[in-house]
């Protein structure tokens, strides 16, 4: 789509690309020492990438034309399998020959020309991560700005101020104060599933889509189980195997991608995971617990069994490993300290085996006998960034009951909240003893949040229950209403209310009750104002931001507890046990293997963005501007089909599915051909 922009005084943005700073000056004039002349694409592309800082994603090449340094240095900013080059040129002439240079060197796709019309970037708002001009191309500011990423990078020419030697500056769109990323599987070490993050709203348009199309299997484990984002990056963990049959092998993979574009930027195997053959809406869901990014870095375990391994986010290098963390179930960052919960037994993940025909049965059996009874484990505490053994601590901790807020630690032992010191792992107080459901199924875990001077904790057992931070008095009980589906049940703080509401089924009212987190008043309650049809939850819990309830009765809800209205959106969903993830102004929908809405939902890795959708101006409209005449304009060309021909699927434009040809009654065979080889089925993630 073209996008029209405000008038606004046109400025040069002009790369001389020998130029590039003190380290590309240095490059360039040893290779001019050589006596050989220009400065090659390869070296013009490093000076570039380097002075940018941009280590991945979509790269802009704009005007790209064969000139000196075009298409050569359009493939040279190619410079590893994390890049996406997009080079544009004016003329079909220029983008012929360009594409024959690229397809030359074997990276015509991740390497990709396309004509450009001189004004109009044909990208979606916010896409790109670098863009380079040639020199000499005049371009709109805006429509630069326009483009790029938060964070991108544009690459502009400036003369010296004394006539000089040319230089260049680098522009960097600045990351917007409105938007949020969401560093751990619930938002933050704290528990509390709220995105502070003011433009994520009701989709409009599509920012990228991602493959593959879907994941590997409903009826067993799900291919995605952790997904996170910092620094305009995303991070998760998903079975590459092929779709084909859940029968085959898995291939569970991290994955990293930029969150504006979708560009792979690196993968790192992952040695073992759960099996394959894990019975569905059984989780595990402390699976999605073991993934976390914050700034520069990733934490994860790399195995079931695995460590917590630190990762550069930007490469996915190893930066270091946390010793003695085998066996680590769960991870948070707070602050600059890394929780680990780790396991004093191995899992017992692995001796799944399936052994009834019923699917239900089998899901009913992974519940109950691989849950958790009360078995006690160790929380080990590191300084993030050096690997540091700072503290552990032995206690019994339910799944998903970890969490922390900087100062405090807290979790549910199975009979009360226990609550200790950051700093130095010591106890601070325990609660009154809190009934939940234990054993805690693999489906489930019990609730904890941490929201300033509150502790709650949702039991799976239809109570939530209010502490104070402080020394664990008890504050208020209330109810916990019925959610999600064979999965987490909700539990959130967003405006400063705690919200629930029964959603879990069909039949359930939907009506949102907000109240007071510290003394459980009810502050606001309203039902829906539309007609949610289906017969259960997504099989996820419900997430937030501080403007909207983001639920998943059919599709995703967005509900406004301001206005109170829904808006509902059908067509798109998240993955089970994962769901969906809002940041960076966007909602992300992981690729899933749902059967429900199939004549109408999106199906693979959907990044789905808020309005306003930008509107064509009647100058856009223009057939002037829309269309341009092809080689064949002006060429008349007798279109007659030959009485034996059949041009379209019905014979001809009347479709009477009848020809004026004569065919004999007698047929013999014309020809055959011999079809070698073998049928292969392949998948490619893109």
């Amino acid at each position: 789509m073209k996008h029209r922009i405000a008038a606004r005084r046109p400025w040069a943005a002009v790369l001389t690309l020998a130029m590039a700073g003190p380290a590309g000056a240095q490059e360039e004039a040893a290779w001019r020492a050589t006596g050989e002349t220009p400065v090659p694409p390869a070296v013009t592309a490093r000076q570039i990438l380097a002075e940018s800082g941009v280590k991945g994603g979509l790269v802009v090449h704009v005007d790209c034309g064969d000139h000196p340094g075009g298409t050569r240095l359009t493939a040279a900013l190619r410079a590893h399998e994390g890049f996406l080059v997009h080079g544009l040129a004016r003329t079909a002439q220029e983008v012929e020959k360009a594409r024959a240079h690229v397809k030359d060197l074997g990276l015509y796709g991740p390497v990709s020309i396309d004509r450009w019309d001189g004004r109009h970037l044909p990208y979606a708002d916010n896409l790109v991560n670098l863009v380079v001009l040639a020199e000499g191309t005049v371009l709109d500011k805006g429509e630069i700005d326009r483009v790029l990423a938060p964070r991108g990078v544009a690459l502009i020419h400036r003369d010296h101020p004394s006539g000089g030697a040319r230089q260049w500056t680098k522009r960097v769109k600045p990351r917007p104060a409105e938007i949020d990323e969401w560093t751990h599987y619930l938002h933050d070490a704290d528990g509390n599933p709220v995105a502070h993050d003011q433009l994520v709203g009701p989709p409009r348009r599509l920012q990228w889509v991602g493959s593959p199309r879907w994941a590997r299997h409903h009826d067993h484990m799900a291919s995605m189980t952790s997904l996170v984002s910092t620094g305009g990056r995303l991070f998760y963990i998903f079975d590459e195997g092929p779709t084909a049959s859940i029968q085959l092998p898995a291939s569970w993979r991290l994955i990293a991608r930029d969150a504006f574009n979708g560009t792979i930027l690196w993968k790192r195997d992952i040695d073992s995971w759960n099996t394959t053959q894990w019975p569905l809406k059984s989780g595990p869901a402390h699976l999605t617990r073991r993934l976390v990014a914050v700034g520069d870095r990733v934490y994860v375990t790399l195995g079931l069994e695995a460590p917590v391994t630190a990762l550069d986010a930007a490469t996915g290098q190893t930066l270091l490993s946390y010793e003695n963390s085998n066996r680590t179930r769960e991870i948070l960052v707070s602050g600059e300290v890394l929780l680990a919960l780790v396991d004093r037994q191995p899992s017992k993940l692995p001796d799944w085996r399936r052994r009834d025909s019923y699917v239900w049965d089998n899901t009913r059996r992974a519940n109950a006998d691989w849950a958790w009874t009360g078995a006690s484990g160790r929380i080990a505490a590191y300084d993030a960034r050096s690997g540091r053994a700072l503290w552990q601590a032995d206690a019994p901790v339910a799944p998903c009951s970890l969490a922390a807020d900087g100062s405090r630690v807290i979790f549910y032992d199975g009979q009360k909240i226990v609550c200790l010191s950051q700093a130095e792992g010591k106890p601070l107080w325990e609660s009154q003893p809190i009934a939940a459901t234990v054993p805690v199924p693999t489906s489930t875990g019990p609730r904890t949040l941490l929201y300033h001077d509150v502790v709650l904790l949702a039991g799976n057992n239809g109570l939530m229950t209010a502490v104070s931070a402080a020394d664990g008095r008890r504050l208020w009980e209330g109810k916990q209403y019925p959610s999600g589906h064979q999965s987490l049940r909700d539990v959130m703080v967003a405006g400063g209310l705690v919200w629930s509401a029964p959603i879990a089924g069909g039949a359930d009212s939907g009506v949102f009750t907000g109240v007071d987190p510290l003394t459980g008043e009810v502050k606001k309650q309203f039902p829906p104002d539309v007609k949610a049809y289906w017969f259960h939850h997504r099989c996820y819990p419900s997430k937030a931001t501080d403007r909207y309830l983001l639920t998943s009765r059919t599709g995703i809800e967005f509900v406004d507890p301001q206005a109170e209205h829904w808006e509902i959106h059908h067509w798109v969903r998240g993955g089970c046990i994962y769901g969906v993830l809002p940041c960076n102004g966007m909602v992300y929908a992981p690729m899933h293997s749902c059967g429900c809405y199939l004549e109408s939902k999106l199906n693979g890795f959907n990044a789905l963005a808020p309005g306003p959708v930008p509107q064509p101006t009647p100058e856009d409209l223009a057939d002037e501007t829309r269309l341009e005449r092809g080689p064949a304009y002006g060429h008349q060309v007798d279109q007659s089909p030959a009485p034996s021909d059949w041009p379209t699927y019905r014979h001809d434009a009347a479709r009477s599915g009848t020809t004026p040809a004569k065919v004999p009654i007698e047929l013999k065979q014309a020809w055959k051909t011999k079809l070698g080889g073998r049928l292969r089925h392949r998948e490619k993630i893109t």
